[in-house]
């Protein structure tokens, strides 16, 4: 199915993807790419055209212009093609924490490590590591936010 994502907001998708996937009760995630569940994923944005993929939302895409995306799950696994070690952050963000490029069968997704020690002797390029998601705090009416990341691989 080619669904054109210019027409439909991220209410308007999360509100299909809960229909087609049942509710995650009291659960969001924080972003609309990140699909929660038994066995969370990703999903992007696929060009129908050449393949390229996005994680945003896409009038057109960047490398051939074509103009329809169909939705795409991103492999749960991967390798750290790229790394920094972040010791100064905005006030507030607990630091040191390691931001990462993970090449996921092809498609390239930024996300932090999370549940290894930020420094170069645990952190490796080429390192594998699975998709994680972590709490990121509840709010007065018992919704709890949902944020991802990627952990080493036992």
């Amino acid at each position: 199915m080619v669904v054109d994502l210019r027409s439909q907001s991220v209410v308007a998708l999360a509100c299909r993807r809960a229909l087609v996937e049942g509710p995650m009760a009291n659960r969001v995630p924080l972003v609309d790419y990140l699909v929660l569940g038994d066995d969370p994923y990703l999903v992007a944005n696929e060009c129908v055209g050449c393949g390229a993929r996005y994680f945003d939302r896409r009038n057109a895409c960047a490398a051939c212009s074509g103009t329809a995306f169909t939705g795409a799950r991103v492999a749960s696994a991967g390798e750290v093609r790229a790394f920094t070690i972040v010791a100064f952050a905005a006030p507030g963000i607990p630091v040191p924490f390691v931001a990462s490029v993970v090449d996921c069968d092809g498609t390239s997704v930024r996300a932090n490590l999370i549940n290894v020690v930020p420094d170069p002797e645990h952190v490796k390029l080429g390192m594998k590591v699975k998709l994680a998601t972590y709490s990121l705090g509840t709010d007065e009416a018992g919704t709890e936010a949902v944020g991802f990341g990627f952990e080493p691989l036992d």
